[in-house]
C-alpha cells in the first residue's frame, strides 16, 4: 500500500489540521502555563479581558471537536483510498486497529511524560472502536450524526434559556487545578500525570461523537466535492451557534458578567457543548478557501499550513516537548501570564510550520508519521514451507 502523493491531496482536511494544531497550542498552553483546566485567570486585567472572551469562544470550545472531526474525516479518506486501490477490507482495518493501537502507546508515554491532557491516547482507543464497530456501517447509520447534531442544538437552547433566567452572582469561573504543571520538581510532575492522564483519557472517550460527524462528513465528501452553499451553511450556522452557546462562558472568563455557582455550572455546559459547532465552521471555512485556491499555484502560507496538516502527529508531539521546556518551575519557568502563554503558544506553531514547510520541500514525511507508518504497516511475515523430499 501506497500514501497518496502530496499533489493529490485534498487541500482543505490538510489545511484544517495544520491550523487545529494552533487551537491546540493556544487551549494548551492556556491551561499549563495558568495552572488550571480550561485555562483561565479568575482575576483578568486589562487586554486579557477581551482575550479571554476570544479563547473561550473560538479556541478552547473549539479545539478537541476539531482536532476529532478530522480523525474521523480521515480515517473514512483512507478506508475509501484503500478500497478504490482494491486492498480487502480486512486488511485495511488491520492497519487501522495497529495505527491506533499505536496512537495509545504514544498517548500513554506523552501523557506521563510530558503533559497529562494528551489527546493521542483516547484517539488510540476512540479510533479502535470506531474501526471495529462504526466505520462499515451503511448510509443510514451516518445519518444518526445528523440528529446528533439536531439534538446538540435542541439542548443549548435549553441551557440558554436556563442561563438566561438564572441568577448572577460572584462565584468563580468554573476550573480544575492542573496539579502536574503547578509541580515543583520533575518527579513530582510525572507522579501527578500518572494519576491525571487515565482520567483524562477516560474523559476524552466522549469525542468518539465529534469522530463520527467527522466520518459522516466525508462519506458526504463535503471537502473532496465542495458545495459553496452548504459550507457557507456550516460557516455562518456553525460559528453563530458556537458564539451564542460561549459567548456568556467568555464574557464571565473575561470578568463581563458574574453568575452564582449553579447559573456558572449552566454555562460551563453550554460552552462545552457549542465547540462541536465551532468545529463546523472552521471545516466550512477551510473547505471554503480550498474551493478558491482549488489547483492554482499555491503561496508560501497554504502550503506551510497544510505541510503541516500532514504532520500533525509530530507537531503534536513536539509541542508537548516544547511546554515541558517552557512552562515548568524547575525548566524556564515561564508560567504564570496569560499572554506569554498565548506568545509561546503561537511562536511553537510558527516553529512547527516552517519545519514543516522544510520537510514539504525535502519530501520528507516527518518522524512520527514515518514511524507510525512502519509500525502499522507491518504484517507478519509468511513462512514458506519447503516440500518434503521423496514425496
Amino acid at each position: 500500500m501506497t500514501s497518496t502523493p502530496t499533489g493529490e491531496r485534498v487541500l482543505a482536511p490538510d489545511l484544517a489540521r495544520g491550523f487545529a494544531l494552533l487551537l491546540v497550542a493556544l487551549a494548551h498552553t492556556a491551561s499549563i502555563f495558568l495552572g488550571n483546566t480550561p485555562g483561565v485567570d479568575q482575576t483578568p486585567e486589562g487586554l486579557e479581558r477581551p482575550y479571554f472572551v476570544v479563547l473561550f469562544v473560538l479556541v478552547h470550545a473549539c479545539a478537541l471537536p476539531l482536532f476529532g472531526m478530522m480523525l474521523g474525516y480521515g480515517m473514512v479518506q483512507f478506508a475509501d483510498r484503500q478500497e478504490a486501490l482494491g486492498q480487502p477490507w480486512p486488511r485495511t482495518r488491520g492497519i487501522l486497529l495497529r495505527r491506533h493501537a499505536w496512537l495509545l502507546v504514544f498517548g500513554a508515554v506523552d501523557g506521563v511524560l510530558f503533559f497529562s491532557g494528551d489527546v493521542l491516547g483516547a484517539y488510540g482507543v476512540v479510533g479502535m472502536v470506531f474501526a471495529l464497530l462504526l466505520l462499515r456501517r451503511g448510509k443510514g447509520f451516518y445519518r444518526l450524526p445528523v440528529l446528533y447534531l439536531g439534538f446538540g442544538v435542541c439542548y443549548l437552547a435549553v441551557l440558554m434559556y436556563l442561563v438566561l433566567t438564572g441568577n448572577s452572582g460572584s462565584a468563580p469561573v468554573p476550573s480544575i487545578e492542573d496539579a502536574s504543571s503547578l509541580a515543583p520538581t520533575y518527579g513530582d510532575a510525572v507522579r501527578e500525570r500518572l494519576a491525571e492522564w487515565p482520567m483524562t483519557t477516560a474523559v476524552l472517550l466522549s469525542s468518539i461523537l465529534f469522530v463520527w460527524v467527522g466520518a459522516w462528513a466525508a462519506k458526504k465528501r463535503v471537502l473532496e466535492e465542495p458545495n459553496r452553499k452548504l459550507l457557507l451553511f456550516g460557516l455562518f450556522g456553525g460559528f453563530g451557534v458556537a458564539i451564542a452557546g460561549a459567548l456568556p462562558m467568555g464574557l464571565f472568563a473575561g470578568d463581563y458578567v458574574g453568575f452564582d455557582e449553579d447559573t456558572a455550572g449552566l454555562v460551563k455546559l453550554m460552552y462545552e457543548g457549542a465547540g462541536l459547532f465551532g468545529a463546523i465552521g472552521y471545516i466550512s471555512l477551510f473547505g471554503l478557501i480550498g474551493m478558491a485556491v482549488g489547483k492554482k499555484r499555491r503561496g508560501v502560507v497554504v502550503t506551510a499550513i497544510s505541510a503541516l496538516g500532514q504532520r500533525t502527529l509530530s507537531a503534536y508531539l513536539f509541542q508537548s516537548v516544547a511546554w515541558l521546556i517552557l512552562a515548568p518551575p524547575f525548566m524556564l519557568g515561564l508560567s504564570g501570564s496569560t499572554f506569554v502563554a498565548a506568545a509561546c503558544g503561537i511562536g511553537v506553531w510558527l516553529l512547527t510550520v516552517v519545519v514543516a514547510y522544510v520537510m514539504h520541500r525535502r519530501a520528507y514525511r516527518g518522524p512520527a508519521e514515518i514511524l507510525v507508518r512502519k509500525l502499522a504497516y507491518r504484517s507478519p511475515k509468511t513462512v514458506s514451507r519447503k516440500p518434503l523430499s521423496g514425496r
